[in-house]
C-alpha cells in the first residue's frame, strides 16, 4: 500500500513537472519598435523580412506578424508601423501587411514630415501638424470611413507619449481602452502625439473619445524611445491579459532598433559645443541603449529570449541592415559583435515563434465583460 502511494506520488510530481515545462514552452510573445528618424529603415527592413519568414516556414502566404505575437509596442515613426500592423480592419484581420506598412510609409512620407520654416528670416524648419493629421487619418480608418479606436486592433497595442500637463510620461494601451472610454482614444491621435518632437512639432493636444480625459502630449521618445521595457512590465503586471507572465521567463522579446549614432557622427557648432538637434539626438539614443542594457541584464540567464536588432551607424540603407552582423549587449556593460547577421537572428527567433504556434489571445477584447479594473497599467 504504502508502494503504491510512493508510485502515484512520484507519477504525479512527474505529471506536474511534465506541465509546466509545456506551459513555459508556450512564451507570451512581445514586439518592440523604437522610435527615431522619420523613415524607420532598420524596423522596416526587419519587419518585412520577419513576415517573410514566418510565411516562409509556416507556408501560409497570409500569415501576419500579429498572428505570432501577443503584444505590440512602438514609439514614434516605430508606433505608427506597430499602428498599422496591429489595427484591425473589421473581420480581425490586420489592415497592412508589413510590406504594405512600410510602402505607405515611404509613399506618404512627404506627407507626413512636410517641411515649412519660419522665424524672422524664415531659417527655422519646422513640420506641418495638418500635413501628418491627414495622412494619419488616411491610414488608419476602414474602408467605411470609420476612425479606429485603442480598442480597435487585433492584438494589445502599447504607445507612449510624455504629457506637458501632468509633466509625466502617458502611455496609450489597449488594456486601459478596454477598462474605460476615458482611455479610449483614436488611433491616428495617438501616432500623432508619440511623434511630436519638441523642436519639429507642436505639442499636440488630444482628449479620449469621451472627452473626459485630456493630454498635451510631446515626442514619447524623449522618455521611452525605446518602449520595450514599457511592454515587458506591462505585460508583467496585466494579469488580465497575461495570466500565466510570472517572470522574464515566460517572455520571448524581439526588439527592434532604428539606427544609433555616436557623438563624432553628430553636428557640432564651430565652438565645439553640440546643437540642439544633436542633444536630441543623444538623449532618444541614450534611452534606447539604457534599455537595452537593462533588459540584456534582466535576460542574461537567457539570452536567446531577448533578441535587438539594431543598426551601427546613421547612415544605412535599408538592404544593409539585414546583412550587418548582430551586436548584443553583455551583462553590466559592453556589447560583442556575433557571428550571425541580422536576419539570420531574425530567422533564429522565426523559427521559436513557428514552433510555439499562433499566439492564444483573443483578437479584440470582450467590450462587455465586466473585468476588474488593472492595476498599474499605465
Amino acid at each position: 500500500m504504502d508502494l503504491t502511494k510512493a508510485t502515484l506520488e512520484i507519477f504525479s510530481k512527474l505529471e506536474q513537472k511534465w506541465l509546466s515545462h509545456c506551459e513555459a514552452a508556450k512564451k507570451t510573445r512581445v514586439l518592440s519598435i523604437d522610435g527615431g528618424g522619420t523613415t524607420g529603415i532598420v524596423a522596416a527592413a526587419a519587419l518585412i523580412h520577419l513576415e517573410d519568414q514566418i510565411r516562409f516556414k509556416t507556408g501560409d502566404p497570409q500569415a501576419r506578424i500579429v498572428d505570432f505575437f501577443d503584444i505590440i509596442a512602438g514609439t514614434g515613426i516605430g508606433a505608427l508601423l506597430a499602428t498599422m500592423l496591429a489595427a484591425d480592419d473589421g473581420s480581425g484581420s490586420p489592415l497592412f501587411t508589413a510590406r504594405d506598412a512600410v510602402a505607405f510609409v515611404a509613399e506618404k512620407n512627404p506627407g507626413l514630415f512636410k517641411a515649412k520654416y519660419g522665424g524672422f528670416f524664415r531659417h527655422r524648419r519646422r513640420f506641418s501638424g495638418k500635413s501628418m493629421d491627414t495622412v494619419l487619418k488616411e491610414a488608419l480608418k476602414r474602408d467605411d470611413g470609420a476612425c479606429l479606436t485603442l480598442k480597435d486592433t487585433c492584438k494589445p497595442l502599447l504607445v507612449p507619449c510624455f504629457d506637458l500637463k501632468s509633466s509625466a510620461p502617458f502611455v496609450f494601451s489597449r488594456a486601459d481602452a478596454t477598462e474605460s472610454p476615458s482611455f479610449n482614444f483614436e488611433l491616428w491621435k495617438v501616432c500623432r502625439a508619440t511623434s511630436a518632437t519638441p523642436s519639429l512639432f507642436k505639442p499636440f493636444n488630444l482628449t479620449s473619445v469621451d472627452g473626459r480625459t485630456s493630454c498635451s502630449a510631446i515626442d514619447g521618445g524623449l522618455v521611452m524611445n525605446n518602449p520595450t521595457a514599457a511592454a515587458v512590465t506591462h505585460v508583467l503586471h496585466n494579469k488580465r491579459d497575461f495570466p500565466t507572465v510570472n517572470s522574464v521567463e515566460d517572455l520571448l522579446v524581439l526588439s527592434l532598433g532604428n539606427g544609433s549614432g555616436s557623438l563624432t557622427g553628430r553636428k557640432l557648432r564651430h565652438n565645439g559645443d553640440c546643437s540642439t538637434s544633436s542633444v536630441v539626438g543623444i538623449v532618444l539614443d541614450g534611452v534606447s541603449e539604457t534599455v537595452d542594457q537593462m533588459l540584456g541584464n534582466a535576460f542574461c540567464w537567457n539570452r536567446t529570449d531577448y533578441v535587438r536588432i539594431q543598426a551601427n551607424g546613421l547612415e544605412c540603407a535599408e538592404e544593409e541592415v539585414l546583412k550587418e552582423r548582430g551586436v548584443e549587449t553583455l551583462p553590466f556593460g559592453g556589447k560583442r559583435l556575433l557571428m550571425e547577421t541580422n536576419a539570420e537572428r531574425i530567422e533564429s527567433f522565426v523559427q521559436r515563434l513557428v514552433a510555439s504556434g499562433k499566439t492564444s489571445l483573443p483578437p479584440s477584447p470582450c467590450k462587455n465583460s465586466a473585468a476588474s479594473p488593472l492595476a498599474n497599467s499605465r
